[in-house]
């Protein structure tokens, strides 16, 4: 079943130039459970389809659905049953783990026993449960990624959306995220939608890859079999086939992403 679909998904920004069409008309459907790797060079359309689908930009033409819900016509919907996890984090550095967990949870107008019965939970469940009490300011990169995306979860959304998890994680940090990804879909069937830069991170983890330029979508397949119809062989590299593809490298992991 499709939690995400999109038929013609597009965004314009007006400029003093004339309009610009950051997105063109997007079309991809992901099913229950997968984890996608959603790519694209510097400037392809990739955070402004992102930001609309997690409701924070309306689209301009088109139509999508996320968790069975409307993008227009129902945003608290979406926003209900999925998690949207930014680049930048969002933690406050003067408060503890515990109540940056609590205080998400009350949020999506959970009573106040659940959420703190789910912060536990979480807490165990990514391992940092001795660090509950800890300002978000004392944790190491790694456990605040991780407290970031336990934060996403505490509503149980369908959906999770990771924006450059991995982005400044030491290679140790990176691959214990990637393997925190692996039991969200394995364990809870969690559908995971995955921005990245890093060409590695997105040949491990994903199952399926939907490559955009230009404001559309140019390819998507496993990455297997992207590496053997673009690179040649099933031994050629992902960075191969995305070349040949776009004609163009991603942006380095740690370049400023423009802002479409």
């Amino acid at each position: 079943m499709a939690v995400i679909s999109a038929t013609g998904l597009a965004r314009t920004f007006p400029s003093k130039n004339g309009p610009v069409e950051a997105v063109r008309g997007i079309d991809l459907t992901v099913e229950g459970g997968e984890i996608i790797g959603f790519l694209g060079p510097n400037g392809a359309g990739k955070t402004t389809t992102l930001r609309m689908l997690t409701t924070l930009l309306a689209p301009t033409g088109g139509h999508a659905t996320v968790a069975g819900c409307d993008l227009v016509r129902d945003p608290a919907g979406v926003r209900r049953r999925s998690g949207y996890i930014a680049q930048s984090g969002g933690l406050d550095p003067y408060v503890s783990v515990r109540e940056e967990l609590t205080t998400q949870g009350r949020l999506y107008r959970m009573p106040k026993a659940k959420a703190v019965a789910r912060a536990a939970e979480l807490a165990e469940d990514f391992g940092f449960a001795e660090l509950m009490d800890r300002p978000t300011a004392a944790l190491s990169g790694g456990q605040r990624r991780r407290l970031d995306i336990a934060m996403g979860l505490m509503h149980r959304p369908d959906v999770l959306f990771l924006d450059e998890p991995t982005t400044g994680l030491d290679p140790g940090s990176r691959a214990d995220l990637w393997e925190l990804v692996r039991r969200l879909r394995d364990d809870h069937g969690t559908t995971v939608f995955l921005t990245t830069h890093y060409l590695d991170e997105a040949d491990a983890l994903a199952d399926r890859l939907i490559i955009v330029d230009q404001g559309v979508v140019v390819t998507e397949g496993t990455p297997t079999a992207l590496k053997i119809q673009y690179g040649g062989s099933q031994h050629a590299t992902l960075q191969d086939a995305f070349l040949a593809v776009t004609g163009r490298a991603p942006a380095p992991a740690d370049a400023t992403p423009l802002t479409v």
